[in-house]
């Protein structure tokens, strides 16, 4: 958690380096790097559109469920697997697993679209925000500035698997459920930071293959949105509740 406080601490210390100066800091990428990081971000808006377009099919005929899970995971191990030679194929994949996805989370947008309109726009908008500040944060900074969090963030992730699998075995209270969402949360957003650095990494050292890349991100943008949307709709529905006792 240090390694947390000091990441958002030397960003509060250090407002003199967001000046002008400082967003010119994109020269420390090469141009190559440059139109990769654009394939990179395309890739990743067409999934997020691909994503929407799953959601809309689960509201439609209630295909999200176990077995979209299930296929979304089996078409990112088939991408994965596949050279980057194949590219057609790969961004074929891509965007299946993100249409699989968005049916997966299908019921939670349901969800919130039943409940309130309003807060899945605004967990959408927010989540885009952050991810956005998070992610240009990692591009402006030093090469290779937080790629020492990624053990640390590796550990908490791991800690999230045997929370999960200990409160599905021996039931989980609501406080273990909260820290599990918050502490999610920050664990994602830290892998949004990692991430890009690791991607512009790689980059550098030849590795071109933005549909992986993008998929990375993907990932990255649906777990802090399901987080965030999660965290939201709670929040409402305490407020509705507090309103009801007291009428």
């Amino acid at each position: 958690m240090d390694s947390f406080s000091s990441f958002f601490d030397s960003q509060s210390s250090s407002r003199n380096r967001w000046s002008y100066d400082s967003l010119k800091n994109f020269r420390q990428i090469s141009p190559v790097v440059q139109t990769h990081l654009k394939q990179v971000y395309l890739s990743l808006c067409c999934a997020l559109l691909a994503s929407a377009v799953g959601v809309y099919l689960h509201i439609l005929w209630n295909m999200g469920g176990t077995l979209t899970s299930l296929g979304c995971m089996g078409c990112i191990f088939w991408l994965l697997a596949t050279p980057f030679h194949q590219e057609k194929k790969k961004v074929s994949l891509l965007m299946a697993a993100a249409l699989l996805e968005g049916a997966s989370i299908g019921p939670l947008v349901e969800l919130a679209i039943e409940f309130d309109t309003s807060i899945l726009i605004s967990a959408f908008v927010g989540c885009s925000l952050a991810f956005g500040c998070f992610s240009g944060a990692a591009m402006v900074a030093r090469r290779r500035e937080y790629l020492y969090l990624g053990g640390l963030l590796s550990s908490g992730l791991s800690i999230l698997l045997w929370l999960h699998f200990a409160s599905s075995i021996f039931g989980g209270s609501m406080a273990l459920f909260k820290f599990e969402l918050y502490f999610g949360l920050l664990v994602f957003v830290g892998y949004i930071v990692v991430d890009t650095q690791d991607i512009i990494e790689k980059a550098h050292l030849g590795d071109l293959d933005y549909v992986n890349h993008s998929l990375t991100l993907f990932t990255d943008f649906v777990a802090v949105f399901v987080r965030v949307l999660i965290i939201m709709l709670k929040n409402a529905s305490e407020k509705e509740e507090k309103k009801k006792r007291r009428n």
